[in-house]
């Protein structure tokens, strides 16, 4: 019989315990935080009709060339769920008796037929919150709130970078981009960071972009003044979308400094978010030590993509954040120093088998996290490896604990030992 050549496809990956503990604990932490803002779970289909997914409210022609896509027996187009967020839209569309405002969050698996590289994978876990119903900036205001709440309980600092699309697009408008070229120059502003100016500009050229708004947007890209709302003000009264852009970011702003998380959140007026379903302010986060250079996490406002699923010309105020579990996972195992395990007793059994699984089950039936050892491995290596998976307590029963009717808990941090009595028969 021929061996198989095991592997995973690329782009995935097995997280064994080690890495799954952690992984867990951090999803934990999200959902408690998520439902401490008053968010309800739900869940939708990985598989949906291609329909749907490629619809232009979707994520764009960028993503639409990563999206896996089959047909089942009936021969319908089917492909896998991208993201979370046009099927939270469908879930809308489609529940019209929903109330609002309408908070959910969902943590599920989403698929890209991407590049891979570093923390970039094609099978990876979306934690996703979105708002619809509230057409203040109250929303954006409290998913930065709650963004920065979640890093801190899981011991990351992080920075949110925020922009708005109007304000962006209505700039690109008076810098004189054609309105058919603007989706593809907020793509490439998109890159900044990465590329710097002179490659914008040289992809700007590319894209057959007017010579006079190449310039416009090189000497906006290196005006140091346009960190400041001001710089953006005598454009307003030349396009209603700046205008519009100003007034959302200066509603926003006010809420962010009472709220006193501004020192946490900075205004980049290159900040793009290449995804064409955005209408408002997006974000972005990013750890600020610098450890992982992606953003750990976004969002943004997307007002059209609800009314555009159900084909009418009815907007939905809505707002959603998004985090990536894999790239949290990574910042956070970075940080990590010696693992520390979830059981309150591990019960090792020194010739005492059943006697040891008895002890466990009633430690189990208190309400205990037990493992009972099962292998026959000498007491000396069970007990480095307790040590080097951090567990608390060790249990170890033998002929005497079982005879005299007690068993004793070995503290493995101080070297403490207490006996307590327990009836064997």
């Amino acid at each position: 019989m021929k061996k198989m050549d095991y592997q995973n496809v690329k782009g995935t990956q097995d997280y064994l315990p080690g890495a799954e503990v952690v992984r867990r604990k951090i999803r934990r932490t999200l959902e408690d935080v998520f439902i401490q803002y008053g968010c309800k779970p739900l869940e939708t289909p990985i598989l949906n009709y291609t329909e749907l997914l490629a619809s232009k409210y979707g994520g764009g022609a960028e993503i639409l060339e990563e999206m896996y896509t089959l047909s089942d027996r009936g021969e319908r187009d089917l492909a896998l769920r991208y993201d979370l967020t046009i099927p939270f839209a469908k879930v809308v569309a489609m529940n019209p008796g929903l109330k609002m405002p309408f908070k959910r969050y969902e943590i599920g698996k989403v698929f890209r037929d991407g590049p891979i590289k570093a923390g970039r994978f094609r099978e990876f876990t979306q934690c996703d919150v979105d708002i619809v119903g509230v057409d203040s900036q109250l929303a954006e205001a409290e998913l930065m709130t709650m963004a920065l709440d979640a890093f801190r309980r899981l011991n990351l600092n992080v920075v949110i970078q925020y922009n708005n699309r109007k304000l962006l697009t209505g700039i690109l408008e008076v810098f004189g981009i054609p309105a058919y070229r603007i989706n593809k120059a907020v793509l490439i502003l998109d890159k900044l960071e990465k590329v710097g100016v002179k490659a914008v500009v040289a992809e700007l050229r590319e894209l057959e972009v007017p010579e006079t708004a190449q310039r416009s947007i090189e000497r906006f890209l290196t005006d140091e003044a346009n960190r400041s709302l001001d710089y953006f003000e005598p454009y307003a009264s030349r396009n209603e979308l700046v205008k519009k852009g100003l007034e959302e970011l200066r509603e926003m702003m006010k809420i962010i400094n009472y709220l006193g998380i501004n020192g946490q959140c900075i205004f980049n007026p290159f900040l793009a978010r290449g995804l064409e379903l955005y209408t408002g302010t997006i974000y972005e986060l990013f750890l600020t030590d610098g450890s992982i250079k992606s953003s750990i996490g976004s969002g943004g406002r997307y007002d059209n993509a609800i009314g555009g699923l159900l084909g009418t010309d009815e907007t939905f105020s809505t707002v959603g954040i998004s985090f990536g579990l894999d790239v949290i996972y990574a910042a956070v195992s970075g940080n990590q120093t010696a693992p520390e395990s979830e059981l309150d007793y591990y019960v090792i059994p020194v010739g005492m088998q059943k006697e040891a699984l008895l002890l466990a089950n009633d430690l189990r039936a208190d309400g205990y996290k037990v493992e009972c050892e099962m292998s026959k491995k000498k007491l000396g290596k069970l007990l480095d490896r307790a040590n080097k998976e951090g567990m608390k307590n060790v249990i170890i029963i033998g002929e005497d604990e079982v005879k005299e009717n007690r068993y004793k808990v070995k503290d493995m941090v101080t070297g403490g030992e207490k006996v307590y009595s327990y009836k064997f028969e």
